[in-house]
């Protein structure tokens, strides 16, 4: 039997029963997996006001996604590796951390482009993927990996037929992603950059407003 790749963890963090997004899969008929979910103003949660979320699988079975807008303050990418004992080696690449969503938030998921990936990673789109184990870390903290990548601690979860109804309620738009706006500018330019990519001025966006 295959060994099982170590997942990224914070050590001491506690665990959620496991949510299944993984069999999920990212692109399935009728649903939204690989799009990002861009926030309306009038979003009454405010764990996801004003959040971009890359919508990693959807399916009957529900929905999981990454915040790509909500930077991780309290840790560097230097601290996680050394509580992870991954030893980084010259030339050391930078990656941006964030707080993915308020699920697990002891748990440890990387957004990346496909030019690496692992028997574990879940493939998103084309050109993006999901991985949780810590193997990726190690290729990023050597210098290899993805050329375009983040890492979130935690994620956005959803039930059964939850986001169809956030949804329909006008919670969400939904947009089509490109690289530059899941990998490139800072995570407070995110929500009205994805705006833009809609041709929306938030200043004209309204709560009532239909969806993408």
């Amino acid at each position: 039997m295959a060994k099982r790749a170590r997942e990224v963890e914070i050590p001491g963090a506690s665990r959620s029963a496991a949510a299944g997004w993984g069999r999920a899969g990212g692109l399935q008929a009728g649903y939204l997996g690989g799009q990002l979910l861009v926030a309306m103003p009038s979003m009454q949660d405010p764990r996801f006001a004003r959040a971009v979320i890359c919508l990693c699988a959807h399916s009957a079975d529900g929905a999981m996604g990454i915040v790509l807008n909500k930077p991780l303050e309290n840790l560097s990418f230097e601290e996680l590796l050394k509580q992870l004992e991954v030893e980084p080696l010259p030339p050391q690449r930078q990656i941006r951390l964030l707080a993915g969503g308020p699920v697990e938030g002891g748990r440890g998921f990387v957004l990346h482009t496909t030019d690496w990936s692992s028997e574990g990673s879940l493939k998103v789109t084309g050109d993006l993927a999901l991985t949780a184990s810590v193997d990726i870390l190690k290729a990023i903290a050597g210098g290899g990996g993805p050329r375009q990548g983040l890492l979130a601690l935690g994620y956005a979860g959803w039930g059964p037929g939850q986001l169809e109804d956030e949804i329909q309620r006008n919670a969400w738009l939904n947009v089509t992603p490109d690289e530059a706006l899941l990998f490139e500018g800072t995570p407070d330019e995110k929500w009205r950059q994805a705006l833009a990519k809609l041709r929306i001025d938030p200043l004209l966006l309204s709560g009532t407003a239909g969806h993408a």
